[in-house]
């Protein structure tokens, strides 16, 4: 039986539509629990834990946000391409630039034998793209280009700014549940207000909910991510029109079993090759995002 083929188009569109059904998964769970929470220990002190939520995880994410580019390009070494030495990569990028309308990212190149690639910046006229050498030495012009498209469908669905938006959700749920728990040490609930006013249930479902709170939104922004290497393998075959290259570069990366990459800005890169489950990766499975790319 033939398979059904795939639309890039309507990929790119239902990708986008889960992406923000997750989001809203989140927030759901970010309001449950502080209305729980709420509930416990009274809103003037739950008022309290929302805005130290809001500065600490707004402060912390923004600083990463504003200077991603600069700390993942640091913590891999990377060096400015020359044009003269890399004129096929800044020929690609340029025609690919052309192609999607995006302005021309900054070019950076690793010292790392392995094939992989990522992208960073807040915006179209922030990014940049670097590439490891083992990609610029291993694939064929076509594989590259499928590669350069990927990260460049990063940039132009601003990835960036997406998940720095579910970074700041998850970290208020983060810091509301850890203060929440913390708090619990420090209040007295034998008093006969406390016992009126708070059931057993309720306390019990505030616990629960505030340690699995964290566990739930973390999945919940993996699976996000993993929506958006979707959502940009889709978008590079419809800069390139074909998915050969992308196809024939994952499959050389397939083959690499030794790979790794930082684990720090890990999400960021094209690929992550790995045998742990799914839903505790940021990436999908190889095999999967191919047969996905066979089909369209």
């Amino acid at each position: 039986m033939e398979k059904v083929r795939l639309s890039f188009y309507e990929e790119i569109r239902k990708n986008k539509i889960n992406s923000v059904l997750l989001m809203a998964i989140i927030f759901v769970v970010l309001v449950s629990l502080g209305y729980v929470i709420a509930l416990i220990v009274g809103g003037d002190y739950f008022f309290f834990i929302l805005i130290a939520a809001i500065v600490i995880s707004i402060s912390y994410i923004l600083i990463g946000y504003y200077k991603s580019d600069k700390i993942a390009l640091a913590s891999v070494n990377a060096k400015p391409a020359s044009r003269e030495k890399y004129r096929q990569y800044y020929n690609v990028v340029e025609g690919l630039c052309l192609a999607s309308g995006l302005p021309m990212p900054k070019l950076y190149v690793m010292e790392n034998p392995q094939i992989n690639a990522f992208a960073s910046g807040r915006n179209p006229k922030n990014a940049v793209i670097c590439v490891t050498t083992g990609a610029l030495e291993k694939l064929n012009k076509q594989e590259l280009e499928g590669v350069l498209a990927h990260e460049l469908s990063h940039i132009a669905n601003y990835d960036i700014r997406f998940m720095t938006l579910t970074a700041i959700l998850v970290g208020m749920v983060s810091i509301i549940s850890q203060i929440f728990l913390r708090s619990l040490w420090f209040r007295n609930f034998s008093s006969r207000d406390d016992r009126n006013n708070i059931s057993a249930i309720l306390f019990i479902i505030g616990i629960v909910l505030a340690i699995l709170a964290p566990i739930a939104v973390m999945l919940v922004q993996l699976a996000i991510s993993r929506k958006r290497e979707y959502a940009a393998d889709s978008s590079a075959v419809k800069f390139t029109r074909t998915p050969t290259g992308l196809i024939n570069a994952l499959e050389k990366i397939k083959k690499n079993s030794e790979m790794k990459v930082s684990g720090a800005i890990s999400p960021l890169f094209f690929a992550k090759p790995t045998k742990a489950r799914e839903w505790f990766q940021t990436h999908p499975p190889i095999e999967k995002r191919i047969e996905r790319l066979r089909r369209m």
